[in-house]
């Protein structure tokens, strides 16, 4: 079952990591997803890290990710690790909601960070992990409604994950901060 949540979350990963891989690209789409709009508090509601950009190119790269999960679909081995049937469900709108998803989880977190005075960018931990995970299931409820048991366990390994990249990351010199 390990493997079957590890191949259902590669779209998400593809959709989490993709914003940091075109920072310094696409300069007109940089703009904050909060229009620089404050809170009742006088803080930014999510700050200038949470962008259009951000959320366009996760979006595409967990459509991109769940078309080749589609195609891969027809072997046996990848179809026995598969969840979700993707012969039977709209991928376009699966691929959708997996990026809008990770992305609405990631916002969630910008937005308790900026109330917490938390800088952009510092880690709060778990609430970074556990966020994106939580808004990926949510969102994809209208093509998957995994069990409580499967959706604690996308958690989990979610953030176990998040720390293992942010591991390794650290160790290949990508990153500054081991966790």
């Amino acid at each position: 079952m390990l493997i079957k949540l590890i191949y259902f979350l590669l779209p998400a990963a593809a959709a989490n990591i993709i914003p940091v891989l075109v920072k310094n690209n696409f300069k007109i789409l940089s703009y904050p997803l909060d229009l620089k709009a404050k809170f009742f508090d006088g803080k930014r509601v999510l700050g200038d890290h949470k962008t259009f950009r951000g959320v366009i190119f996760a979006v595409i790269a967990a459509v991109i990710a769940v078309l080749i999960q589609r195609e891969l679909h027809d072997n046996y081995l990848f179809n026995a690790l598969s969840l979700v049937n993707y012969q039977e469900i709209n991928i376009w709108l699966f691929g959708t909601l997996i990026g809008l998803g990770v992305m609405l989880g990631d916002s969630l977190g910008s937005f308790a960070k900026r109330r917490l005075d938390i800088k952009p960018g510092k880690s709060f931990y778990l609430v970074d992990q556990i966020g994106s995970a939580i808004g990926l299931g949510i969102l994809v409820l209208p093509i998957y409604v995994p069990s409580w048991k499967i959706f604690i366990y996308l958690i989990l390994i979610w953030t176990l994950g998040h720390f293992i990249i942010k591991y390794l990351g650290y160790l290949i010199g990508i990153d500054d901060k081991a966790v």
